[in-house]
């Protein structure tokens, strides 16, 4: 975010010292960092090593020491990413990389290092992604697929993704880099090679890439859902279980809607506005079921229910968008302009961040026994809506108007919204820091939960942490129980309270967090 503050503070102030290529590097190290070391660890490796093995039922990922892998190699990646930005001036290519602007326009080793740290990147995805799949297929022991939680499902459908894209990527950025070190031709036009073919390479991860970071975060919503509107389930539970699934299907096949400009012929372009579109039926399908599922409901008004709302809204506003843009004929005149930049930032980063924020309201209390301060989560959650909105939508007219992306500085014409959007992007940054402090009140003021149940129909979750991430206190249970399980009583009332149990109750109620077994949220 602190680059995203100074390209916002470069286009609504002319500063001699951001040249046109460092701001280039900005852009460019602004999205890597985003992209692949906040989104992607956070929603895949944060909230999938610590929900997928209690939601499954075994104490830890089924190769832990491959896990830990996976996490050995993100800060080595981040060093050859630092390593790449001091280095021969930085690279200033985007992260798409295109040749012959990375083979041609930039001579130094930076963009060597970049491409290193997007493999040593792949690499640690593509083993948690195998880690993932086999812990939710093996670690489920007799149980069957239909008995996952939707988190269960987003997870095998986005380790799949990268099981199938990865490898792509991998391959053009090896040849990428022989094209730079060894001679080779495989992008340059003058040695038999063609510059379309790493575009169609990178996009076929590129757009997997989307519902890579975006899966994660419609379990997380499924889940906070259920328990804000105290439904046994979601509605229509396979339902939403074959969307997640053809989603992850057609986004595999629409890569080329991004390259429409590039001169692909008319029965292509009809083929991929066709199948782009298709997207947007299951997709809108899923937002209806969260709203059915929030409806007919007596829901208070808490932090949950608002980060909800708020990705719901995010995500829908960039769904829209995405349907413009996957019309070939819109597309041409919106390409590389501040339309795409508002419509991807409404879907990855307001979307993700979004779904990232509900699970933080959601799981805080589970993983710290903890309850933060509503008010000021509500109070943040408000701020940091209207700041991002301000940011991001007026990008819509500016991209209506023509307004180009990835320049530094831009017309006179155009001065009121960029000022408008720096304004927003200031109000942003700044709650940022006060959502740090929430949380650090919270951790200070030790307000404790007695007992955290999640009681669903498919799921009850019992957490007790040990030297292992679960060893005792985890029970997880699909479907219904008729009887008491290893001492625990079954779903339904809860258990009676112990002397100790109902001081706790008597204190939470005093000082107005609810009763112990009850959410926390």
């Amino acid at each position: 975010m602190a680059l995203s503050g100074l390209m916002r503070k470069r286009l609504s102030r002319p500063n001699p010292k951001i040249t046109g290529h460092i701001y280039n590097v900005i852009v460019t190290r602004h999205a890597l960092i985003m992209i692949f070391f906040m989104v992607m660890p956070t929603l895949i490796g944060g909230y999938g090593n610590y929900l997928i093995p209690l939601q499954v039922g075994i104490p830890d990922l089924i190769f832990p020491r491959l896990n830990l892998l996976s996490l050995s190699l993100l800060p080595g990646a981040l060093l050859f990413l630092f390593v790449g930005i001091v280095s021969s001036g930085g690279s200033g290519t985007s992260w798409t990389a295109y040749p012959p602007l990375r083979t041609e326009g930039h001579y130094g080793i930076s963009v060597d290092f970049t491409i290193i740290r997007l493999h040593i990147a792949g690499v640690s995805s593509l083993v948690a992604s195998l880690n993932f799949i086999t812990t939710i297929l093996k670690g489920k022991g007799p149980s069957t697929l239909e008995s996952l939680l939707l988190l269960g499902w987003t997870m095998i459908v986005t380790s799949f993704l990268l099981v199938l894209s990865l490898p792509v990527l991998g391959c053009g950025l090896t040849m990428l880099l022989m094209d730079r070190n060894d001679n080779t031709c495989f992008f340059d036009a003058g040695g038999g090679g063609n510059a379309l073919l790493y575009q169609h390479l990178f996009w076929f991860f590129g757009h997997p890439e989307v519902y890579i970071l975006i899966l994660p975060a419609f379990g997380i919503v499924r889940h906070a859902s259920i328990l804000v509107s105290g439904k046994d389930e979601i509605d229509t539970y396979l339902g939403m279980v074959y969307r997640v699934l053809s989603i992850g299907l057609i986004g595999t096949v629409v890569w080329a809607h991004h390259i429409y400009i590039t001169g692909i012929d008319a029965d292509s372009r009809a083929y991929f506005t066709g199948a782009t579109m298709v997207i947007a039926i299951p997709t809108g399908i899923k937002v209806f079921t969260w709203l059915l599922t929030l409806s007919e409901t007596n829901i208070r008004a808490n932090p949950v229910v608002r980060w909800i709302i708020g990705f719901l809204f995010m995500f829908t506003v960039g769904g829209v968008t995405g349907v413009i843009l996957s019309n070939a004929i819109l597309d041409v005149d919106f390409h590389d302009t501040y339309f795409v930049v508002a419509h991807f930032h409404y879907v990855l980063s307001m979307g993700a961040v979004f779904g990232i924020f509900t699970g933080i309201s959601v799981y805080w209390p589970v993983v710290s026994k903890l309850v933060y301060n509503r008010e000021k989560m509500q109070s943040f959650f408000l701020q940091f809506f209207v700041g991002v909105n301000t940011t991001f939508f007026p990008m819509h007219f500016l991209g209506l108007q023509g307004c180009p992306r990835k320049y530094k500085q831009l017309s006179d014409k155009f001065r009121f919204l960029v000022k408008l959007r720096s304004l927003g992007s200031a109000m942003a940054n700044v709650r940022i820091w006060f959502f740090m402090t929430i949380f650090m009140e919270t951790i200070i003021s030790f307000r404790m939960i007695a007992v955290i149940n999640s009681f669903t129909r498919r799921c009850e979750m019992r957490v007790e942490h040990t030297a292992h991430s679960f060893v005792s206190g985890v029970a997880v249970y699909h479907g219904l129980r008729k009887g008491p399980v290893a001492g625990i009583p079954p779903l339904g009332r809860p258990p009676k309270p112990s002397r100790y149990e109902r001081f706790l109750e008597d204190f939470n109620r005093e000082w107005g967090y609810g009763r112990g077994w009850e959410r926390p949220f």
